[in-house]
């Protein structure tokens, strides 16, 4: 037997159309009666309901920067951290293949789901139920996110480091290559002359390999910095390095 008041007590929202929540929870797969109108509807509630919270949240952030973070926080990742939480699949219906093919742990199907679940709760309980909902949900991410770098690839965050420092851009490298033509794997270099600091990365792609070795680049800045609180004022600069062996593959 189906027991969606587990689920309706994790949420916080207690239906009073069940068949509402049903078809949120059903795939195409399952039958025709399925969830892809309800997702339709909560995808444009949960965008504006979470534009809403941010805009009470950050009174001084721009409209980029809200932009931005609005973008990240209901894009497919994010919502599939939410569905895991809930737990939302262990009541999916899906179709007998699908289930065979995993799809209750799909990403895709997750997140669908929790934009289904957000238009029924508005349908049954209207716009002020929605909005608790998916506040009750996302407050969580909200209270830790720093707005300044959330959704910021790792080298926008460096170069916009470096540039309020006014110190010249990071150069990259292609080190070497490995693997075959069509399945080559790139270690590439990131220096930073003025900071003497020299990070690797490795990607399955030159872009990728560039975002791993920004990153151990922004790694060693913090590092370097907290050297810094620690060092005397006559000691010497430390040269920082990030081996490429310890780089994984994106």
């Amino acid at each position: 037997m189906e027991n969606f008041r587990l689920l309706q007590e994790r949420i916080g929202y207690f239906f009073r159309d069940m068949s509402l929540l049903k078809m949120a929870l059903t795939h195409r797969s399952h039958s025709s009666r399925h969830n892809e109108r309800l997702e339709f509807l909560g995808d444009s509630i949960l965008n504006f309901v979470v534009a809403t919270l941010l805009y009470e949240r950050y009174a001084d952030l721009d409209e980029g920067s809200l932009s931005r973070l609005r973008s990240n926080l209901v894009r497919q990742q994010t919502l599939f951290d939410v569905a895991q939480k809930t737990g939302i699949s262990d009541f999916l219906r899906l179709g007998e293949g699908e289930v065979k093919a995993g799809g209750f742990r799909r990403p895709s199907i997750l997140a669908n789901t929790m934009e289904a679940l957000f238009g029924a709760i508005f349908l049954d309980g209207g716009f002020e139920a929605v909005l608790n909902t998916i506040r009750r949900l996302f407050t969580s991410l909200l209270d830790v996110i720093d707005p300044e770098t959330f959704g910021k690839d790792a080298k926008t965050q460096l170069q916009e480091y470096l540039q309020g420092r006014k110190i010249a851009l990071p150069q990259y490298h292609v080190v070497a290559t490995h693997g075959a033509a069509h399945k080559q794997n790139f270690d590439i270099e990131c220096i930073i002359p003025e900071l003497e600091i020299q990070a690797f990365g490795t990607g399955s792609s030159r872009r990728a390999g560039e975002q791993e070795a920004a990153k151990f680049a922004l790694e060693l800045i913090k590092l370097m910095g907290k050297g810094q609180k620690k060092r005397s004022s006559g000691s010497k600069k430390r040269k920082l390095q990030h081996d490429p062996a310890d780089a994984k593959a994106v």
